[in-house]
């Protein structure tokens, strides 16, 4: 019988639907739950094992109390072994690297954690050099290798790799300043790497920075999308460097990794979260215009998860514009793109081919997964 430790990080993505770009410190998870923020990493977590359901009378499941693993092992059928003297809500870092070392004391032969980057350098800082492990995506940036593409692909890896059919390799640990990236500077650093199974399509790739050579197509896409746009019509405008050159284009500012709604040429919203994107497409036209992330190619559910499947479902498939320059699409190696929205329903609507907006004049089709 193989044993394998899941570890949840409670609050991880709690930020992203109310526009926080993060979860990391006690305040900004506080502020998040005013904003009337709920956490889904319990939810993400058994997701992901439900891939594991066939093996469940061969695995032996090592867990922490409550939201931190058990609550989301229960919820799926297994009767896990549940580790003492830990919290079942309010966590800290420091509970999962404690966690971690109370598990390299067992026999296991896989770690999978929910959660995002912070949850990630918590990890490596904790986990035994080379040791396999799999992080279940549940934050908000999440730019580390060391995650699957969606909860489901989390599950399928696990099961990959506990049957010997997927390979280990190492993966960078990245992560960003929040504060930084709040005022709208990305700052990212390398913390190391972990080792991680490894298979095509079902781990996600390294973000890769938009390229300085982009600023001339990103106009030339501007132009090409302004060209379209319809009076009255609400365009909500997902983070980016390729969606801020058609607010520039229209001189009106726009947040670099938040999410803006404009109309008629006005900036009608500013860094909005998702409930108040709901109430701004209320009854009237809406699209969304949004750009891959470079290296990764995640249109949804990355970094602009304030843009969730209520307002895509609000807005429908045929109302949302793609842009990116040939640069980007040439870090995804001709992978497609990727959604993981949290909700199933509106991530089968969301896959198919689209068309992508490439400069002026100039399209490009596309196929975009689950």
């Amino acid at each position: 019988m193989k044993q394998i430790g899941l570890i949840v990080n409670p609050i991880a993505g709690l930020g992203g639907r109310v526009g926080l770009k993060g979860s990391d410190g006690v305040e900004i998870q506080k502020r998040a739950l005013e904003l009337g923020a709920i956490p889904l990493s319990r939810h993400r977590a058994a997701e992901a094992l439900m891939l594991l359901q066939p093996m469940k009378n061969d695995l032996e499941l090592l867990t922490c109390p409550g939201n931190m693993g058990a609550f989301a092992a229960t919820q799926i059928g297994f009767t896990p072994l549940v580790l003492d003297d830990f919290p079942s809500d309010q966590t800290t870092g420091e509970d999962t690297k404690r966690a971690v070392h109370e598990m390299m004391q067992k026999d296991l032969s896989l770690l999978v954690f929910a959660g995002g980057d912070g949850t990630a350098r918590d990890i490596y800082s904790a986990i035994q050099a080379h040791f396999p492990c799999l992080g279940i995506p549940a934050g908000v940036k999440m730019h580390s290798a060391v995650f699957a593409t969606t909860p489901k692909h989390a599950g399928e890896l696990a099961k990959l790799y506990l049957e010997g059919m997927a390979r280990l390799h190492e993966a960078e640990v990245l992560d960003l300043d929040e504060e930084a990236y709040r005022e709208g500077k990305i700052i990212t650093h390398l913390y190391g790497h972990l080792s991680v199974p490894y298979r095509p399509l079902l781990l996600q790739n390294q973000k890769m920075p938009s390229s300085t050579s982009d600023t001339y197509q990103a106009t030339a896409i501007a132009a090409e999308i302004i060209e379209q746009m319809q009076t009255g019509v609400r365009y909500i405008l997902g983070p980016g460097t390729t969606t801020r050159a058609i607010a520039d284009a229209l001189n009106v500012e726009k947040t670099l990794v938040g999410v803006d709604v404009i109309c008629d040429g006005r900036l009608i919203g500013k860094d909005v979260t998702q409930k108040q994107l709901i109430s701004l497409i209320e009854a009237v036209p809406a699209q969304i215009i949004v750009t891959p992330i470079g290296g990764q190619g995640f249109l949804f559910g990355r970094g602009n998860q304030q843009i969730g499947p209520e307002v895509i479902r609000k807005v429908g498939r045929e109302n949302i514009i793609v842009a990116s320059t040939f640069n980007k699409l040439q870090t995804l190696h001709a992978q497609p793109f990727i959604v993981d929205t949290g909700d199933t329903e509106v991530d089968t609507m969301l896959t198919g081919y689209i068309t992508v907006i490439t400069g002026y004049k100039e399209h490009a089709i596309y196929r975009i997964i689950a």
